[in-house]
């Protein structure tokens, strides 16, 4: 395996019930029975993977850019095939930006870098989902 290459494990732990371990050693329980729902979903963590990976990009683009941003949340939305595998056809990643004087071109400029360029949980689901991100900026006085 090359440098870039890590191992997962995941361990059935109940009925419907998986605990993962990271590469890195963290572990989560994934629960795919929707009566009991104790945990996420394998699908649910692709929406999460999808947030955590662009928003990390662009808080860093905004940052490098001196942007003064007071607070950020994604919200990631998939709609998925009606047919098995029930892979997303469609995911839409809304970017909010709070902050003061926020300029609306580096946020786009931010947005496009890591939907395009450095997300590679985006480059993953490209292949078969369609990505559509938007943003909106709430502005901070001061």
């Amino acid at each position: 395996m090359g440098s870039e290459d890590s191992k997962a494990v995941v361990q059935l732990v109940g009925q419907d019930l998986f605990e993962a371990i990271s590469a890195s050693g963290h572990a989560l329980i994934i629960d795919t029975d929707h009566i009991r729902n104790s945990a996420p979903t394998p699908m649910e963590l692709l929406l999460l993977a999808l947030g955590s990976c662009t928003g990390v990009d662009v808080v860093s683009i905004l940052r490098k850019k001196r942007e003064d941003v007071t607070d950020y949340r994604i919200e990631v939305r998939g709609e998925r095939r009606p047919e098995h595998p029930r892979s997303y056809s469609r995911v839409a990643v809304h970017h909010i930006v709070t902050g003061r004087n926020i300029s609306e071109q580096s946020i786009a400029q931010a947005i496009e870098l890591s939907d395009k360029k450095y997300c590679s949980v985006a480059a993953t689901l490209r292949p078969t989902a369609e990505i559509v991100s938007s943003y909106e900026i709430i502005k901070v006085p001061g």
